[in-house]
């Protein structure tokens, strides 16, 4: 099986923070369409982007960990093209630049850090609070397909399926990484009550991703949620939580209809998240890669770092 390969299943490893919230409201940059992907169209966009993973890194080497790198292509399949103003190939191009980028970094760290896994981040077709008009599994794996390819094409180690509000979509990025032989991670948002924003359960998702993929996924993840919204829907218990292998909570304990109205980044309390992040860890030590969703920063993937390893 190609999960095999994937040394986050054996140790403890850090990824990075909410990337574009991070760029928009810390580092004053532009993201149209809250697209990373667009920086990689130009050098000072691609520096960027360099230097906001180096930090990362850097704090790896700190804690002498792994680390997961998630290329910037989140808003980055078809579908984006033309908001962005750009032409399929061009979307196509840098799709590839984004994971070339993650390569260099890693043979800048390689003799660093003990293992960096570049991993080629899909986003949901729509919004990543709101499911919107939800897919058949057939049309998204269809959909998915194209930047899928691309994106291990290009050389990532894995493929991740990020933000994920709904089953049938999360079961088309699955069948689209088995197809392409690449390792496949899916991380789903919660609400504050634990659940998807269709209303399912975290467990019967995960259990109907596995049932229709034969359990393709390596991994799960919980993201674009505080802690305090899953800790009581992880203490329920069940084997499925032995599926949960990474953490990207939001640094905010607000509701996704909260932020959505807010002008301003809740930034939330960095110790407090790292130690929620500690509880959860001794409960459930089996959850290796920790990084952070909406809001969060180096300074709370530091915290957690620190609370953590």
């Amino acid at each position: 099986m190609p999960q095999a390969r994937l040394p986050q299943l054996q140790s403890i490893f850090l990824t990075d923070a909410g990337l574009e919230t991070d760029l928009i409201f810390n580092h004053g940059i532009d993201l149209p369409h809250f697209a990373s992907i667009a920086l990689l169209a130009s050098a000072s966009g691609t520096s960027a982007l360099e230097n906001y993973f180096r930090d990362f890194l850097d704090l790896a080497v700190r804690k002498n960990c792994g680390i997961v790198l998630e290329s910037a292509t989140w808003r980055a399949s078809p579908d984006w093209a033309e908001p962005l103003g750009l032409t399929g190939p061009e979307l196509d191009s840098l799709n590839q630049a984004a994971i070339i980028m993650l390569q260099r970094l890693r043979e800048e760290y390689r003799a660093a850090l003990p293992a960096i896994v570049i991993s080629g981040c899909i986003g949901p077709r729509g919004d990543g609070y709101d499911p919107g008009r939800i897919m058949t599994v057939d049309e998204a794996q269809t959909y998915h397909t194209h930047q899928t390819g691309r994106l291990v094409a290009a050389g990532a180690d894995q493929v991740s399926g990020i933000t994920m509000t709904n089953v049938p979509e999360a079961i088309g990025i699955a069948l689209a990484a088995r197809a392409a032989q690449s390792p496949v991670a899916l991380s789903f948002t919660v609400e504050n009550d634990g659940r998807l924003p269709t209303g399912q359960s975290l467990a019967s998702a995960i259990a109907a991703v596995d049932a229709a993929t034969e359990a393709y996924p390596a991994y799960y993840m919980i993201n674009c949620a505080h802690p305090t919204h899953f800790d009581a829907v992880l203490a329920s218990g069940g084997d499925w939580v032995g599926r949960i292998g990474g953490l990207r909570a939001n640094a905010s304990r607000c509701s996704h209809a909260e932020l959505d109205a807010m002008q301003d980044l809740d930034k939330g309390n960095a110790i407090e998240l790292a130690a929620d992040y500690g509880r959860l860890r001794e409960r459930f030590p089996h959850i290796n890669v920790l990084g952070g969703c909406c809001g969060t920063d180096l300074s709370h993937v530091a915290a957690i770092a620190e609370a953590c390893i």
